[in-house]
């Protein structure tokens, strides 16, 4: 499977963003599929994991209630929807795909590139 993410860019505090992860592959559908997130000088963060077939969702404290991951099987693409932005949320964004649904990222054996996000004050 390989991921290729897209969408970041640069938005006020208070703004929004959605991301994008088109995947490759006719297995998208059986993966669990998540965002992670790392800032300059920072470890890599969880932000969102959704399974399959989208009936588990879990998020941290840090972005619960602001992000929204989605998933179109028929598309091979899955969304991170960013509402509220904080200066703190500015990061490179990844996408990754695993067999077993988790937070942490050594549960993911495919990665995308990144995108970056950069939220002013």
């Amino acid at each position: 499977v390989q991921l290729q993410a897209s969408g970041g860019g640069l938005v006020q505090a208070g703004g929004s963003l959605r991301l994008s992860c088109a995947a490759s592959g006719r297995t998208f559908s059986s993966y669990v599929m998540g965002w992670f997130r790392q800032a300059p000088g920072k470890e890599r963060e969880f932000v969102a994991a959704i399974s399959w077939n989208g009936g588990t969702i879990s998020y941290p404290d840090s972005v619960k209630g602001r992000f929204t991951i989605s998933r179109d099987n028929a598309k091979n693409t899955v969304y991170l929807q960013m509402q509220r932005l904080k200066p703190e949320d500015t990061a490179v964004y990844c996408c990754a795909g695993g067999r077993v649904f988790g937070t942490e990222s050594g549960r993911y054996d495919y990665w995308g590139q990144g995108t970056l996000v950069t939220v002013s004050s």
